[in-house]
């Protein structure tokens, strides 16, 4: 599948930057500025349902094929947020970027609650600016935007990736690359226990104090300096 993927920069380092569910790649927009400066070409791909990416079968395996086939191997950091954080989790052995982050990543996804999928379609069905602000009420103005486009995009079919496919409850069992688990504070996907299990396996954790699941846009000062060493 040939994914719509944004470009930007142009320097010497390259980061790939993979957005969550209901999402696109315009999630990131605050981090790539930020990482632009820093010297690093940004590629970030809208996952297949998302942004201007096709349609087609959705399965979490299926989205970490994409990224083999549509990004550059090698990559100085890959950042895969929630359900990115998966596809890249299933990728990465194959992508091989020096490094991985993986923010509140969504591995074992069998444990999301069984109204999850209709709280998410109920909250694309009624979105709008007031009520995305009201949710989240530390997003930018930028942010609340780049999330109600992101939902006009959205196949609402993709919620079948809730439901079958081996990765569901998938855990990586090593870090094939060096690897951060940067988590929010609760964390939406990954409990205390799991995080001891990551933390077993080779993976470094780190939280960020007070952070809702999105951290890169409810507190992005604390997403970055979390990244210390990392980019």
């Amino acid at each position: 599948m040939k994914l719509n993927v944004h470009e930007r920069g142009n320097g010497d380092k390259v980061a790939l930057l993979i957005h969550g569910g209901l999402s696109d790649h315009r999630t990131w927009h605050a981090v790539e500025d930020d990482l632009i400066v820093r010297g690093y070409r940004v590629i970030a791909p809208d996952l297949r349902g998302h942004g201007l990416s096709p349609r087609g079968e959705y399965r979490a395996e299926l989205l970490a094929d994409d990224l083999v086939e549509n990004l550059p191997t090698g990559a100085d950091v890959a950042i895969g947020h929630s359900l990115g954080g998966l596809s890249l989790a299933l990728a990465a052995d194959r992508l091989r970027p020096a490094r991985a982050v993986y923010s509140d990543p969504g591995f074992r996804l069998e444990n999301l609650p069984p109204e999850a999928t209709a709280y998410m379609l109920a909250l694309l069905e009624n979105a709008s600016g007031d009520s995305i602000r009201t949710m989240n009420p530390r997003w930018s103005d930028a942010d609340v935007a780049a999330e109600l486009a992101g939902f006009a995009l959205f196949d609402k079919e993709f919620f079948a990736v809730t439901e079958k496919g081996t990765a569901l409850g998938y855990l990586p069992s090593g870090a094939v690359v060096p690897s951060l688990v940067q988590l929010a504070d609760p964390s939406l996907c990954i409990s205390p226990e799991t995080a001891e299990e990551l933390l077993a396996n080779g993976f470094e954790i780190r939280t960020v104090k007070g952070a809702g699941h999105c951290v890169h846009r409810d507190d992005f000062a604390g997403f970055m300096a979390s990244l210390d060493g990392w980019i």
